[in-house]
């Protein structure tokens, strides 16, 4: 009996136990803070407008202490390099980052946001851009919400065409080979450089400076290699600054 009665026992303790933490976890949910996209996004765009003085406190603010983030530069940080990483714009520089074109889904504790950023940056009186993409992922944790994981990258954008002699287009003009049977020809037409590999669609190639050309709206630079002599002898695929050479055949 005395067996029995102590499972008895610890069997109501637990019923207990489960009880409280059910009870707990539902009054948790009545007494959080709902969140909107709006305040979101306000959020957000304190943190961005905070950049370029170099003022950390809404990043201290929003990010939580276990928080995970990766930029655009392929960093993977944890929020103490992430805050020590916000820094003021060197003299001469200026600039502000919007956010705009906001999407959520928030589910009860959790909220996801994704936007874009469109950053202005004035460096001793000339202006640039980017465009960047992120994703945050937000929490309702003691009392508050703070971001616990958070993603950027940068949209790519072509560069600027550049001017060259096109008179020299006719030294890249030729079969270009990588492998046996696997070729890609140049060729010029209009005053424009054309690249065809098999039966796969014509692509221009646009000048950025000599000898080096990119595709519009794709990643990556053609580079065409000069011997000794300044005859054309490869074309190089330059991807992610790593080459891979077509060896100019005919």
């Amino acid at each position: 009996m005395a067996r029995q009665d102590s499972m008895i026992r610890s069997t109501t303790i637990l019923a207990f136990a489960v009880m409280v933490a059910s009870m707990s976890s539902c009054t948790s949910s009545r007494n959080r803070a709902p969140i909107t996209q709006d305040e979101l996004v306000r959020n957000e765009q304190a943190m961005f407008d905070a950049a370029a003085p170099g003022d950390q406190k809404p990043w201290k603010k929003y990010f939580a202490d276990d928080s995970m983030y990766f930029d655009e530069k392929g960093r993977s940080m944890d929020k103490t390099a992430l805050v020590e990483d916000v820094a003021p714009l060197p003299p001469g520089y200026s600039g502000s980052i919007k956010v705009v074109n906001p999407k959520s889904n928030i589910q009860g504790d959790t909220a996801v946001l994704s936007y874009d950023l469109n950053e202005t940056e004035t460096i001793f009186g000339q202006n640039v851009t980017a465009r960047y993409h992120g994703t945050d992922t937000w929490m309702y944790r003691d009392g508050k919400w703070q971001i616990v994981a958070g993603q950027m990258f940068r949209y790519y954008e072509d560069p600027a065409p550049g001017k060259v002699d096109v008179q020299k287009y006719a030294d890249y003009a030729g079969t270009y080979e990588l492998a046996p049977a696997v070729t890609q020809t140049i060729s010029v037409r209009g005053g424009r450089l054309y690249a065809r590999r098999g039966e796969r669609p014509e692509e221009e190639l646009v000048p950025e400076s000599p000898d080096l050309f990119f595709r519009k709206g794709l990643e990556g630079r053609r580079l065409f290699r000069r011997a000794e002599g300044g005859k054309v002898d490869a074309m190089i695929d330059r991807r992610n600054n790593e080459d891979v050479t077509w060896k100019k055949i005919k």
